[in-house]
């Protein structure tokens, strides 16, 4: 049956929703606050410089990902560009070097990454014993340094998590912020025994784990995709419509108030695809809700999003004496650098920089620093050169220079995080036709955000 949805924020999950719910055929507006859609994915195009001011690559790690980038609605699959195999080569910053992460068993034998006696505790994973399901929630630190050491967490999980949620391992709960991790140990008492006992119904399902996705984008960046999406909507797209407020008709639609006024449109159903600080701040027509619900979200301002600047920066070849043979280089909070980490631009995408050059991007800020995100563009940059100059033995003065600001960048999956998915969870059920989705609830990467919206049409048709 033919239905009006509506669909409240612009960014990847979105523009995902709102894609697959046109092409099957629904009346679907989108509305997205701003002059743009694509939330996050921004990019900039200089001359022969390509920079990305949010994420710089989008993991195949599903089906669903394939299907969108491949769909003959959007014409992008010939522009789809995979990363270099040099993506596969990381480097962690120890004792002021960038230090290649091993890629194999035996690479992590010989490496200078880790002691003999953290290798050894690797190697006693396996026999130690799995913590409670009834215990108190763990911090992502507590459970590294459970099984495997305060050395894994320094120099492995501590960097790991400054690349993927710009968070503190100490406080980011390991059953919400990296479940699959918890599930290892919960079905399998070790990590490495998951790994290992896992593999076989990983290949059965056709699943792909992270570290073997393909990391891809675009001839023009990832906001290639967030166009094309926006472009096939067309009509369906209402930018600079910030909406604030929703109310149940007598007949069970629901109307939606603008900061411009009331919408015209009656909706069937409405999908939220919005960050935790704007779901926070909706408001919902009392009619038919128990009393003092206006504000049935307003607990999700709690949840942390710590800011993030991505400073990308141009030299000429001759300038770096680093090879750059890599995906790039994560910071451990104990090397007391001023950076997060660095990628090597580049070197996954050589077409992002003119012949001769290089590009890095490097990110500043999150939950280690954020005082230093905030700072001035220049001194943003200043900080950044500091530690290139350091790591990579960088020289001179940079021939290209961009810089972007998230005052709010991505959500932190801290211990106790699931009081906020019962919050979203009650609230769906006490308010039907409205459907929560995005990265606040399904996960933080550009894959999870996609694959949010995928599901939440899937949802939205079997009703």
């Amino acid at each position: 049956m033919k239905k009006t949805i509506a669909v409240i924020g612009g960014g990847v999950t979105g523009l995902t929703a709102a894609f697959r719910l046109k092409q099957a055929g629904q009346e679907v507006t989108l509305f997205e606050a701003g002059e743009r859609a694509g939330g996050v994915i921004r990019s900039v195009q200089r001359d022969e410089w390509l920079a990305e001011c949010g994420p710089n690559t989008m993991l195949e790690t599903s089906a669903a990902i394939t299907r969108l980038v491949e769909d003959e609605d959007l014409g992008i699959a010939q522009l789809r560009r995979d990363a270099s195999p040099l993506g596969g080569t990381r480097f962690i910053l120890k004792k002021g070097k960038a230090v290649m992460l091993p890629g194999s068993p035996a690479g992590f034998l010989t490496t200078s990454l880790f002691s003999f006696s953290a290798k050894l505790g690797l190697a006693m994973e396996p026999f130690r014993s799995r913590l409670a399901a009834d215990a108190d929630e763990e911090s992502l630190a507590d459970f590294v340094r459970r099984r495997l050491g305060q050395e894994f967490l320094d120099y492995a999980i501590n960097p790991f998590v400054a690349g993927v949620y710009a968070g503190d391992p100490e406080n980011l709960s390991v059953k919400y912020g990296f479940p699959k991790l918890y599930a290892l140990e919960q079905k399998y008492g070790s990590m490495i025994k998951g790994q290992i006992l896992g593999a076989r119904q990983r290949r059965k399902e056709g699943r792909v784990t992270k570290d073997r996705a393909k990391q891809l984008s675009f001839d023009g960046g990832l906001q290639v995709l967030t166009d094309a999406l926006a472009d096939y909507l067309a009509g369906a797209l209402r930018l600079n419509t910030a909406v604030i407020r929703l109310a149940k008709t007598e007949d069970g639609r629901w109307l939606l108030e603008s900061e411009k006024g009331m919408v015209a449109d009656f909706f069937d159903e409405v999908v939220l695809a919005l960050p935790a600080y704007r779901l926070a701040e909706l408001k919902f027509d009392h009619a038919g809700n128990p009393a003092g619900d206006e504000l049935a979200l307003d607990s999700l301002k709690e949840i942390v999003y710590p800011p993030v600047s991505s400073v990308v920066l141009g030299f000429r070849r001759d300038q770096v004496q680093h090879s750059l043979a890599g995906f790039g280089t994560l910071n451990p909070e104990v090397e007391k650098v001023n950076t997060l980490g660095t990628l090597f631009t580049s070197s996954l995408f050589p077409e992002r920089a003119p012949e001769g050059h290089v590009l890095l991007t490097t990110y500043v800020g999150g939950a280690r620093s954020p005082d230093l995100a905030l700072r001035p563009e220049d001194e943003r940059v200043h900080l950044v050169m500091e530690d290139l100059r350091k790591i990579y033995g960088i020289t001179g003065e940079p021939v290209f220079e961009h810089s972007f600001l998230y005052p709010r960048a991505i959500p932190q999956y801290e211990v106790g995080y699931g009081r906020f998915l019962e919050t979203m969870q009650d609230f769906e059920a006490k308010h039907s036709g409205i459907h929560l989705a995005g990265h606040c609830r399904d996960g933080i990467s550009l894959a999870d955000s996609i694959v949010s919206g995928e599901k939440m049409v899937e949802k939205l048709s079997a009703k």
